[in-house]
Formats: C-alpha cells, sequence, structure tokens
C-alpha cells in the first residue's frame, strides 16, 4: 500500500467519524426538541383543565395524541441515536449491547429492531422525559 493510500484511508475515517458525529449531535437537538414540545404540552393539557374542567374530551385527547405521536418519534431517534453509537438498549436490564446481537448478554431479552411489528409501542409509563428529570412518572407514590 503506497503512503497516498494510506493517507485516503485516514482521511475517509476522520470522514466518516465527522459525519457520524454530526448525525449524532442532529439527534440529540431533534430528542431534545420533542422533550421540551412534551411539556410545553403537558402545561396546555393543565392550562385548558384548569380554565375549563368540564372541557370535552376530544379537545384534551387531540393533545395527548400529539404527545404520543413525539414519544414515537423520540423512541425512534433515541434507537438511530444508540446505532451511530454501535449498540442497542435491552428492554428489560437497559444494558448496552453491541447491535450486531439480536439477545442480551446479560438476562437473554430479545433485543429491540425497528423492523419489529411492536416497536413503536409505548410502554405505559415511559411518557416522561429526560430533561424533565422524571417529573411525569406514573407510578410515583408521592404524597404532595
Amino acid at each position: 500500500m503506497s503512503i497516498l493510500d494510506t493517507i485516503g484511508s485516514v482521511s475517509k475515517g476522520a470522514s466518516d467519524k465527522a459525519k457520524s458525529i454530526s448525525e449524532a449531535n442532529n439527534l440529540k437537538r431533534k430528542i431534545l426538541y420533542e422533550e421540551e414540545r412534551i411539556v410545553e404540552i403537558f402545561t396546555d393539557i393543565g392550562k385548558k383543565y384548569y380554565k375549563n374542567p368540564n372541557e370535552d374530551p376530544a379537545t384534551l385527547k387531540v393533545l395527548c395524541d400529539d404527545i404520543d405521536t413525539r414519544r414515537r418519534r423520540i423512541k425512534k431517534m433515541r434507537f438511530e441515536l444508540n446505532g451511530i453509537r454501535g449498540y442497542k438498549i435491552c428492554p428489560k436490564c437497559d444494558a448496552e449491547v453491541n447491535e450486531r446481537f439480536q439477545f442480551c448478554g446479560r438476562c437473554g431479552a430479545r433485543l429491540p429492531d425497528v423492523e419489529d411489528d411492536d416497536f413503536m409501542s409505548l410502554e405505559p409509563n415511559d411518557y416522561y422525559t429526560e430533561s424533565s428529570n422524571n417529573f411525569f412518572n406514573a407510578d410515583s407514590n408521592k404524597n404532595y
């Protein structure tokens, strides 16, 4: 291999790495936007209910559907982000597993894949966002 081939190979590797970093940062920015919007929608729901507790449920349902749509986008973007990083997250034990594997090495659970029919289904209590510091965790038993 000549010196020019070596230089070309190194520059291609650096270019690919820069592209991956750019894609990862773009996904992180999009995820943050969606999370912030979810918090705003929750606020809108609270304001609407506070102003009129007898509000037509269909009005609030539209906002709830918007939240679910955004949660699905976030789920897919996080999956893509982890793919850029080269791993998947186990849905059972939260272990980071190499993206080439189909099963978790820690607990044996099947790892998610975008092609799965149920990939876009949502967990009942995963509507909180990282930026809201789990504020919306439905399983909270705190008395305020």
